[in-house]
């Protein structure tokens, strides 16, 4: 898709054994490429990496010089398997040490719940040196930012209210819009004319999704784009498009 201004490239890395065994239905994927295309910021890889320092620092490496933005989740409790800020420490060559407004906010924390700032829980105030926090407004232990990466909570409430700070301090571009044609055909009827209008309007994505009702195929076609005249140029001609092959098919009878 084509654009004079082309938003922001981000990507976003899972961190969790409990995700690659199963034990884990990850939410955080899709609540991530919803709210960054809302805000205009093209959501273009995920990567799923166990809780291993070599795993976590090769995959983040590999994304934090290719996208404008990285966004991690899991691995920042107070658990031994709680890696993810030495690792991320590792990958930009930093110490990892206790950050001070994150240890006061923590404390202050426990102790007015009558809890004790266990050295376990204390591991939560780790960051890796000169980090940023980002606020947790649900349970106070912080993410942290460090240079395009923001590291955040696998827990879905708190990944999601960490992602409602971080998002504002972004430079984002025009939401992607879209608009969904319902198709009587399969994919192996409108593939061929459907591929020549997608060369015709470079300027919007053209995603085919077929389904299947027990009896027969059809298929959702949605037109993506941030320009709303390139979507509905290309929907005039996908729906004559439809109409031409249903026509001829005796699709539209059936």
């Amino acid at each position: 898709m084509s654009d004079t201004h082309p938003a922001p490239r981000a990507a976003m890395l899972a961190i969790g054994d409990e995700i690659l065994s199963g034990r884990t239905k990850d939410r955080n994927i899709g609540h991530l490429a919803s709210v960054l295309t809302l805000a205009g910021i093209d959501l273009k890889e995920v990567r799923i990496v166990p809780d291993e320092t070599p795993a976590i620092v090769e995959a983040l490496n590999a994304l934090r010089t290719t996208y404008d933005f990285v966004f991690t989740s899991g691995g920042i409790g107070p658990t031994h398997d709680d890696i993810t800020a030495d690792a991320i420490g590792a990958a930009f060559g930093l110490p990892v040490t206790v950050h001070r407004q994150a240890n006061e906010r923590l404390a202050a924390s426990y102790r007015s719940r009558d809890l004790p700032y266990t050295e376990a829980r204390q591991r939560m105030a780790r960051t890796p040196e000169g980090a940023s926090l980002i606020d947790n407004p649900i349970s106070v232990a912080p993410g942290f930012r460090v240079e395009n990466v923001f590291v955040m909570a696998g827990v879905p409430s708190i990944f999601a209210a960490m992602l409602d700070n971080v998002l504002p301090t972004l430079p984002s571009g025009p939401a992607i819009q879209s608009v969904a044609i319902t198709c009587p055909l399969g994919e192996g009827d409108i593939g061929g004319p459907l591929g020549e209008i997608q060369k015709r309007h470079p300027g919007t994505a053209i995603g085919s999704y077929p389904k299947f009702d027990g009896q027969r195929y059809s298929t959702e076609l949605v037109i993506r784009s941030r320009d709303p005249a390139a979507i509905e140029a290309a929907r005039v001609e996908v729906e004559a498009m439809i109409a031409t092959v249903s026509a001829a098919t005796g699709a539209a009878k059936a």
